[in-house]
């Protein structure tokens, strides 16, 4: 099984895929003008729009839900890994990969803003609805039942395994193994086990809560997590302030002769940094569809925000931490245990959370153990919140038709707790092999299929000019009239014209 998945892991992120992305970021960016800097104030502002909506959620719920997904193991253990085997310029190239993806997420966002759907009072969206509706008949049925497949197996059964992994070593990490328990999948310690029960009872208690409670947990979980692990980023930089010179420039300078090679560096700070912040994946779009707002462009700048959260300000948190106390191994290119840079122990664990917690913890001992476990382990399990909710959003978009797709929406959540379950117990190496797949099918998918959309029309380009025509002249409450900008398909926001319209008269 292995020996598939990192075969499947080599042909899904080739260097086409590295560059797609790159390359539609930078289209994107170029398209909107820039949009990720011209509207930096409008998004913020956006942020604390309240929202009324039984069927909706606020904008900053959405983006808390959304962060919830991007915010997670790829922050801590990720970008380790990035500079164990890409070296410091990996971190540069992440950077890259958040300035441009800010515009990706724009698109895909914004997309499902456009497409979404009212499910039994509640919101759905995402990248299936937009390709059914968008491309129509057949061809939008499949492509979209196709990506809604490949979502609930990534959501579902793969990526949550990641985050899993990292919340029950979060917890070896802060009171230890314990005694240690022979089981189907080798010996676990017996702590492992009580983390991995406790997890599963809590994680229920949410998931079958639907979109609501997962909002209400995340907005307050992610963002107070958030600025803790940022203030603590923030402290040791602050007592290392004079080498903070010479980290940037070897950031940059190695992002061009990167000492594990220039591939490398930019192989996985785009690989590490897509994982992280998502954006083009095709998860954002999901909790951004679930947002009650005025003009769907909205969404879209909000959520192009969270990319900035996620990889300009808590990876890069991680990445300074790493850096500026010498944490770290830079792995060479030839067999394991070859190091170009070796710092600190040789059987010290690339791709895992290790450099992050000796960073921390060098400078404020065995407090720093237990802050990055507490902040693995909130990081992650809201994250595996985020992803049930794409897994389900999926699964109902599959099943809609049914009479009754109450028991495929139950299965979704088996089927997560089990992958919750199996992730917690296995090896982390094969099980990021496993979540690197997951993102790699979702992104293939995605990108291919928005860059088709805005070849064929520019429905996101209209929604964008639209809200910039309202907001020069000024308007105290946003309309979308879909029609008037272009866009065939958007039913909802049709439905929401017209009912506007009949008040009026």
């Amino acid at each position: 099984m292995q020996e598939i998945i990192s075969t499947l892991n080599g042909l899904i992120w080739s260097q086409a895929l590295i560059y797609l992305c790159l390359g539609a970021g930078l289209f994107f960016s170029i398209i909107t003008r820039f949009m990720q800097i011209r509207h930096f104030g409008e998004m913020l502002r956006l942020l604390f729009k309240p929202n009324n909506s039984p069927e909706g959620i606020s904008s900053f719920q959405a983006l808390a839900v959304a962060l919830s997904g991007r915010v997670g193991m790829g922050n801590i253990a990720g970008v380790a890994a990035a500079i164990g085997f890409g070296g410091p310029g990996a971190v540069f190239w992440m950077w890259v990969v958040a300035f441009l993806g800010a515009s990706t997420a724009y698109v895909e966002s914004t997309l499902a803003q456009l497409y979404k759907e009212n499910d039994n009072g509640q919101y759905r969206g995402g990248p299936a609805y937009y390709f059914e509706k968008f491309f129509k008949g057949s061809a939008g049925k499949i492509y979209g039942a196709i990506f809604a497949i490949a979502a609930v197996i990534a959501c579902g059964l793969f990526l949550p395994g990641v985050q899993a992994n990292g919340v029950a070593n979060a917890v070896v990490m802060i009171v230890g193994s314990g005694d240690m328990v022979q089981t189907s999948f080798g010996e676990v310690g017996m702590n492992k086990l009580i983390a991995l029960l406790f997890i599963l009872i809590v994680l229920g208690l949410i998931i079958f809560g639907g979109i609501k409670r997962i909002a209400n947990v995340t907005e307050i979980i992610v963002p107070f997590m958030a600025f803790g692990y940022i203030l603590m980023a923030l402290l040791i930089i602050f007592m290392n302030m004079d080498k903070l010179p010479a980290i940037i420039s070897m950031i940059i300078g190695n992002a061009f002769t990167a000492q594990a090679g220039f591939g490398a560096a930019i192989g996985w700070g785009v690989k590490r940094g897509i994982y992280s912040n998502e954006a083009g994946q095709g998860t954002g779009p999901h909790p951004a569809a679930a947002a009650e707002v005025e003009h769907p462009a909205q969404q879209g700048l909000v959520q192009a925000f969270s990319v900035y959260v996620d990889t300009l300000f808590v990876c890069s948190a991680t990445a300074f931490m790493i850096l500026i106390t010498g944490q770290y191994n830079i792995q060479g290119t030839l067999e394991k245990g070859n190091f170009l840079v070796q710092n600190v122990a040789a059987a010290t664990e690339i791709n895992g959370p290790a450099f992050t917690q000796m960073a921390v913890s060098s400078v404020f001992g065995s407090f720093g153990n237990v802050f990055t476990g507490i902040s693995i382990f909130f990081f992650a399990f809201t994250t595996i919140l985020a992803y049930y909710y794409i897994a389900e959003t999926n699964m109902a978009y599959l099943t809609r038709k049914m009479k009754d797709n109450t028991w495929f929406i139950v299965l979704v959540k088996v089927l997560l707790m089990s992958a919750v379950a199996y992730g917690a117990v296995n090896s982390a190496g094969y099980i990021w092999d496993i979540g690197d797949v997951g993102v790699g099918l979702m992104a293939w998918l995605n990108i291919v299929g928005i860059i088709i959309i805005f070849l064929k029309s520019k429905p996101t380009i209209s929604a964008l000019k639209d809200y910039e025509e309202q907001k020069k002249a000024g308007v105290t409450a946003y309309t979308f009239d879909p029609k008037k900008c272009g866009v065939e398909g958007a039913t909802f926001w049709e439905e929401r014209w017209n009912k506007q319209q009949n008040k009026q008269d």
